[in-house]
């Protein structure tokens, strides 16, 4: 299968994205999508991260990452048919594509910014600076809490995937606040497309409560995914999944 017929396969059409939206993305760097995840949904993946969390104690998020003041977890892919939709959402799919072209999940992960906690240095998701139009990660969060200026919403600086610089060659502490950045607040049930190679970053949750997203990562696909999808799928998971899916996870049987 090649990537053109997986896209059809989930729905991908050239108007899924309007030509404003795909400006915005060049432009900017992201995305919002609104209303992808309708309020059930959004309420059915909080109780399944919540159980998962609680299954998996500390060993949670060990196959890709653990950070302090925050709950993570880790391969989705294979822990519930319902994280599907974060891979093959169309509209998702369509924003990628524009940005990566030939593209495969890299990972599918859940970070919760736990209260007081949560805020990290401005960095782009890839080793080095590239040109350009020559990208090589994206990134969806999926809002699963509304993001708010207190909860711990991600920062970002616009347009500087465009930079070809990262922020530790322009900044003395990219720990600190930026000029140029704004906090990408939305509601509960937004998916937020951004280009990885744009500066961004965690804000402190300054709330009594966790605030909560998935995140799902993509990249070229001659890289390496941050996760091995063909290492660690599962035969019930393959079983149930499509070869379309099975082509964005670069995963066979």
């Amino acid at each position: 299968m090649d990537m053109a017929t997986a896209l059809r396969d989930l729905g991908v059409t050239g108007d899924v994205l309007t030509p404003a939206e795909k400006s915005l993305l060049d432009r900017d760097g992201f995305l919002p999508l609104a209303g992808v995840l309708s309020a059930d949904e959004v309420a059915a993946f909080n109780r399944r991260l919540a159980e998962l969390t609680a299954a998996e104690g500390g060993r949670a998020g060990t196959e890709v990452h653990q950070e302090a003041g925050t709950d993570r977890l880790a391969d989705l892919v294979n822990k519930d048919p319902m994280f599907t939709v974060c891979f093959s959402h169309p509209r998702v799919l369509a924003a990628i594509h524009h940005v990566l072209g030939d593209f495969k999940l890299s990972s599918l992960n859940s970070r919760a910014a736990l209260p007081g906690q949560g805020h990290q240095s401005l960095h782009a998701d890839f080793g080095h600076p590239v040109e350009p139009g020559a990208y090589q990660v994206c990134n969806s969060i999926w809002l699963l809490d509304d993001f708010t200026p207190e909860n711990g919403a991600t920062r970002v600086v616009p347009g500087s995937h465009r930079r070809g610089t990262l922020p530790a060659d322009e900044m003395p502490d990219p720990a600190a606040t930026h000029p140029d950045q704004i906090s990408l607040l939305a509601p509960a049930g937004t998916v937020i497309i951004f280009n990885s190679h744009l500066w961004h970053g965690g804000t402190q949750n300054q709330t009594t409560s966790p605030r909560r997203a998935i995140h799902s990562y993509f990249t070229t696909r001659p890289q390496p995914q941050q996760l091995d999808q063909q290492t660690y799928i599962r035969v019930n998971t393959y079983n149930h999944l499509t070869p379309a899916h099975h082509h964005h996870l670069d995963v066979h049987a």
